[in-house]
């Protein structure tokens, strides 16, 4: 059964930090790429950081300098560590996972609430 799996949301203060996990079954990460989104009420979904099979990375202008992607491959597991975080980056965060627009999987979410 192929599933992503997200994981490390919670609740922080401003200014703390999380790193966020997400997890592959099922397939490998190989040659995929791998974008963490966010969704916050009454908002669209947004792309937040992406890194490729060949491990380039990009990030949204709002989380540039506070938020890393990294992937470990052993584990086929990627990660997003979060720092300097703002109540506006309280968001359900999501994983995806796209191989060329031919195959696509969706992790369930996890949330992060950043709140004094």
């Amino acid at each position: 059964e192929v599933q992503l799996v997200e994981s490390g949301g919670g609740l922080v203060r401003p200014g703390g930090s999380l790193r966020l996990s997400c997890a592959a079954s099922g397939f490998t990460f190989g040659d995929y790429s791998i974008t963490w989104f966010r969704q916050a009420p009454g908002k669209e979904r947004e792309a937040v950081s992406c890194i490729n099979s060949s491990g380039l990375t990009r990030y949204a202008d709002s989380v540039k300098g506070r938020f890393t992607i990294s992937s470990d491959s052993a584990k086929n597991t990627v990660y997003l560590q979060m720092n300097s975080l703002k109540p506006e980056d309280t968001a359900v965060y999501y994983c995806n996972a796209d191989l060329h627009g031919v195959v696509n999987y969706w992790g369930q979410g996890t949330q992060v609430t950043v709140s004094s």
